[in-house]
């Protein structure tokens, strides 16, 4: 059988760089790419990755494209959940998984990123944190290349489904509870980042809300940044009766500067990550089950690849204050 040592050694390069042209870093001259290119279609060469897809007795090989949150010191919570959701569904599914992180092909070409999928023996993609920015994986998803899977994100076609809750309407609700249980008129909503999906759909909500209730409304932009809501929250509470946040993290970082300030404001937020239990003070918030929408991820992709066709997945959520005791084993 051949090995990537003797492509390696009859194109007369080293072997990370036959690994590089494999996987399209794009760092590689265009020689070296077609001297590397002749010697595996003349030898024959099949890349591990691919041999051990089609030779294994698994169904399939996957790829969970994950955007880190840079915007914290804290671990990941959310992108945590997604993985082990991912994976305890892939192994049920018997399904390989690998765990690509967007930095890792930022500076890819689409061409460059479907290559690099393809080397890799990928059927199936699920995109979680998707923004507008990202125009490789809109290409990528337009192409049809691969079957896929985008959470949070409004992306439905031939060969892509999308999986998320209601968006809007989740902010609608939590920011109601909140306003009815303190009796609030006026309102401070901060918003996350400006290219998200959800952003939008969340803004779109609590604008509705406070239409409905004809509640006074002033928002500024957060961008997911426990430092923007705290500051944001110190220059303008003390003119509204509530602060409303478009996630959690925010939400903490508001609270903080309430506390700080010596004022009270009920404040509340979205998503429901653990940290939220270690603040001291309850806050109402959007639990989503974010290794449940894995899961849900993990059998839409899986239903794509079966030949079914693209479509909106809505999933539950729920209305939470969560407390310390609630979150420590």
């Amino acid at each position: 059988m051949v090995s990537i040592k003797d492509v390696a050694k009859e194109a007369g390069v080293a072997i990370s760089t036959v690994s590089k042209v494999l996987n399209n870093y794009p760092n590689v001259s265009e020689e070296t790419r077609k001297k590397v290119g002749d010697v595996v279609e003349r030898l024959g060469f099949v890349p591990n990755a691919v041999a051990a897809s089609l030779s294994s007795k698994k169904t399939g090989r996957v790829a969970l494209l994950i955007k880190l949150n840079l915007r914290t010191q804290a671990s990941d919570e959310i992108s945590m959940q997604y993985i082990s959701g991912a994976v305890h569904r892939a192994k049920e599914l018997q399904l390989d998984v690998i765990t690509v992180f967007t930095s890792m092909i930022e500076d890819m070409s689409a061409p460059e990123v479907i290559s690099y999928f393809e080397s890799q023996g990928i059927r199936g993609i699920i995109v979680y944190g998707l923004t507008t920015r990202d125009k490789v994986v809109h290409k990528l998803i337009d192409s049809g290349n691969f079957k896929m899977v985008v959470i949070d994100a409004p992306m439905v076609n031939e060969s892509t489904s999308s999986v998320s809750i209601d968006h809007r309407q989740a902010q609608k609700d939590v920011a109601l509870k909140t306003i009815t249980e303190n009796g609030c008129k006026k309102v401070l909503y901060i918003s996350g980042e400006e290219s998200g999906y959800v952003t939008s759909e969340r803004l779109e909500g609590i604008k509705e809300l406070c239409r409905e209730k004809r509640l006074r409304l002033i928002t500024r932009n957060g961008d997911f940044s426990e430092l923007k809501a705290r500051e944001i929250t110190t220059k303008y509470a003390k003119k509204y009766d509530c602060v409303v946040c478009a996630s959690d993290l925010m939400a903490i970082g508001a609270m903080k500067a309430l506390i700080e300030m010596d004022i009270f404001r009920p404040v509340c937020g979205f998503d429901g990550i653990i940290l939220m239990g270690y603040v001291g003070k309850q806050m109402n918030t959007v639990k989503q089950d974010f290794v449940k929408i894995s899961e849900e991820a993990l059998d839409e992709l899986w239903r794509l690849m079966q030949g079914e066709k693209g479509r909106k997945v809505t999933v539950p959520y729920s209305l939470e204050r969560l407390k310390y005791e609630d979150i420590i084993c």
